[in-house]
């Protein structure tokens, strides 16, 4: 059996994979300690503190079918984290609004979540914006 070496692109690749999986246990970590699910979670950082959002953008920022989001809905709402209001464009859509609770408890995950993880801190300036330069080049091309 034969190893051969992989491309520079698949150790980039299998890289940001590492990167990224660690990147996922620190979102699970930040959804535990605030008694969040990982789905709940997610709602509140795409939902916009200043503008109320129809259900459906929400199911379709977080990739899943509407009946998915009344129940993630229902729980922040019993948490008092989000309302839902009747559009006033249409009172049939039902949009979805940050309570202040809820500003304050994505306002907590965003601090949590923004901060630069260690390894990013330990590069040398020079790398961090090099590191910026290649993630931009790389998400323009990104299909």
């Amino acid at each position: 059996m034969s190893l051969t070496t992989p491309s520079a692109a698949e150790e980039a690749w299998h890289l940001l994979r590492d990167l990224l999986a660690d990147q996922r246990r620190r979102f699970l970590d930040v959804a535990g300690e605030l008694d969040l699910s990982p789905p709940q979670l997610f709602a509140l950082l795409a939902l916009d503190p200043d503008a109320p959002a129809p259900m459906r953008r929400l199911a379709v920022e977080l990739r899943c079918d509407a009946s998915n989001v009344t129940g993630i809905v229902d729980r922040l709402e019993s948490r008092e984290l989000v309302e839902r209001r009747p559009a006033e464009h249409d009172r049939r859509v039902k949009e979805l609004v940050l309570t202040d609770r809820g500003r304050v408890m994505r306002a907590r995950l965003s601090g949590k979540l923004d901060a630069p993880p260690a390894w990013l801190q330990a590069l040398d300036l020079e790398d961090q914006r090099l590191l910026g330069d290649l993630l931009r080049k790389a998400a323009a091309h990104d299909d």
